[in-house]
């Protein structure tokens, strides 16, 4: 009886200081759940800190975008102050081009009327050239002699003549040189006119009698001689009168050969 009863009963009672000394509840030792816990934990502060440091840089990045947008607003503030001030400029440009634009056609219309005027002035005078020249000559009767001999004017119409002035022109030359011109001021325009309708007694000579014109006009003219004769060669009828070229009664405009006529 004693030995079913021993069989029976319960493994041995554990005592207070067994219990203490079990593995699980001895000194230095954690359970398992708190080590994870513990690394839970531990994983929460090093994302809480990289989160920290990504917050910082956010507001590092927010603070030189509102740096940066503020930078923009000004910039484009000055953008728009340029194109006004730009758009102000052109219209000044604009103004000062007509300006300019107006003052040289104004200019070039001066310049025409002067040398009309000028033009004018000597419409009474012939330039005499290739007549030689001798130390203390007279100049008119220089030119009323030539008139005669080479001119075939009679003596009685020479002796007519009224000049108003008569000189050579420019300075003396060396005497190997070719003599100087003689421009001759006519005191009636018909009489200037006679003496020129002769000048067709100079072909072939060495001798020339012809209008006295500006410094410009004789340029102008340089330019339409061979157009003239180009046109002559071509069967039209083409006459220079001063600085303008009249073909079979038509005057010739061209921008590029005259353009004193624009």
């Amino acid at each position: 009886m004693k030995k079913a009863q021993c069989a029976a009963s319960p493994a041995k009672s554990e005592t207070p200081s067994s219990k203490r000394l079990r593995p699980a509840d001895s000194p230095g030792t954690t359970s398992p759940a708190g080590k994870d816990i513990a690394d839970i934990l531990e994983t929460i502060d090093k994302r809480l800190s990289s989160f920290d440091a990504r917050l910082s840089l956010v507001e590092i990045l927010h603070r030189e975008f509102k740096c940066l947008r503020e930078s923009l607003e000004f910039s484009q503030q000055q953008v728009e102050t340029l194109a006004a001030e730009n758009a102000t400029l052109r219209e000044s440009v604009k103004c000062l081009t007509e300006n300019v634009t107006q003052l040289n056609r104004e200019n070039k219309k001066i310049k025409e009327t002067v040398i009309d005027l000028q033009a004018r002035s000597m419409r009474d005078n012939l330039v005499f050239s290739g007549i030689p020249e001798a130390a203390g000559e007279d100049a008119e009767t220089t030119v009323k002699s030539f008139i005669k001999n080479h001119l075939k004017l009679p003596e009685d119409t020479v002796k007519n003549i009224v000049f108003d002035r008569v000189h050579r022109l420019g300075p003396i030359r060396a005497a190997a040189g070719r003599p100087r011109p003689i421009v001759a001021k006519f005191g009636h325009f018909k009489q200037k006119e006679h003496v020129k309708s002769r000048g067709r007694e100079l072909k072939g000579t060495d001798f020339s009698v012809n209008d006295q014109f500006p410094k410009e006009i004789l340029e102008r003219r340089r330019v339409l001689f061979p157009i003239r004769r180009g046109f002559i060669q071509k069967g039209s009828r083409a006459v220079i009168a001063v600085d303008r070229l009249y073909v079979d009664g038509q005057l010739h405009r061209d921008p590029d050969i005259t353009p004193w006529l624009y």
